[in-house]
């Protein structure tokens, strides 16, 4: 069952960090380790990176690159490269591993998928990745929202790319198969974690449900890319990571991407390890050798970073294979 979670009560709310993920207020705390070197970025501060951050603004758009904290925030943005984050900056999951806001949503913003369009043309964007917060409290979960918004990126920029990150759409008859119906580029929903962290750092979702969505996209349209992201430094073994690349394989994922989990704050989920680049380059070499069209493998890697760059070459990779 999924819970959904009221941020408002409690008297004890006044500090940000609690006001966030008020459900981890009265965890005991992860101390947050030192981050090796491999794994240190530059503070975001360009004037392109400014640009950009003007332009989210003025259309009144959330980011998952600000929400989730993401490290390649600076990067990104200073090519004019950022993640629209839809139905708004808070989520009704309470996942151990995200720094996104969770609490009751408001109502969606009628005007948002022309928001997002004006954005993404502005941008200039050739490939664009739009993201959302889980809603379970809407029927579809969110999924003719997708749909409005490919519809309208596509009205204003009919060259760009679509490749849409969405939610597991848990026991939501029906959605799924809207939200592929709008025809992305890429349909992307990350698996996380191995099996047997999901009670632990995925409480809301469940593991065999969200592979069989990625494998219900290849059944409807097999022209779809579909693409799926680990993340590592949970506990995970060796092994059961392969077994994870080996069902994605068995649900037709074409792309795989592996990052280092990242702690945002002491109440959330402890970093076990920080997973070294040379097993990171492992990895990525078993998973070609395992059959996937592109693999991204590194401690920095996240689902959008260099998406477009990614998208090249995975439609590269498919157009080698058919010969």
């Amino acid at each position: 069952m999924v819970t959904i979670v009221d941020k408002f009560g409690g008297p004890d709310l006044s500090k940000k960090q609690e006001f966030r993920h008020p459900e981890k207020r009265n965890r005991p705390d992860n101390p947050i380790q030192r981050k090796p070197k491999w794994i240190r970025v530059k503070a975001p501060g360009s004037p392109v990176y400014n640009e950009t951050k003007k332009i989210i603004q003025d259309n009144n758009l959330h980011t998952v690159c600000e929400e989730a904290a993401c490290p390649n925030m600076g990067e990104c943005w200073s090519q004019r490269h950022a993640t629209m984050m839809i139905m708004g900056d808070t989520c009704t999951r309470a996942c151990a591993f995200c720094n996104v806001k969770t609490g009751l949503p408001g109502p969606l913003d009628p005007d948002e998928p022309k928001n997002v369009a004006d954005a993404v043309a502005k941008l200039g964007l050739n490939h664009v990745v739009i993201t959302s917060v889980d809603r379970d409290d809407l029927d579809d979960g969110g999924a003719q929202h997708f749909v409005d918004v490919i519809a309208a990126i596509r009205g204003s920029s009919s060259r760009t790319t679509i490749e849409i990150l969405t939610p597991d759409f848990l026991r939501k008859e029906g959605a799924a198969e809207l939200c592929i119906s709008g025809k992305p580029d890429v349909f992307n929903h990350n698996l996380e974690t191995v099996p047997r962290n999901y009670l632990k750092i995925r409480p809301g979702a469940r593991y065999f449900h969200s592979l069989r969505l990625l494998e219900k996209v290849k059944e409807i349209d097999p022209n779809q890319f579909t693409k799926s992201g680990l993340m590592v430094g949970l506990g995970e073994s060796r092994e059961e990571i392969m077994q994870v690349m080996d069902d994605m394989r068995s649900a037709g994922v074409d792309f795989l991407t592996i990052g280092q989990y990242l702690q945002p704050t002491p109440k959330h989920a402890a970093i076990e390890r920080f997973v070294t680049p040379d097993e990171f380059a492992a990895y990525e070499k078993i998973a070609y050798a395992k059959g996937f069209l592109m693999v991204s493998s590194s401690p920095l890697t996240r689902s959008s970073h260099h998406a477009g760059e990614d998208f090249a070459k995975l439609k590269a990779a498919r157009a080698a294979k058919q010969g």
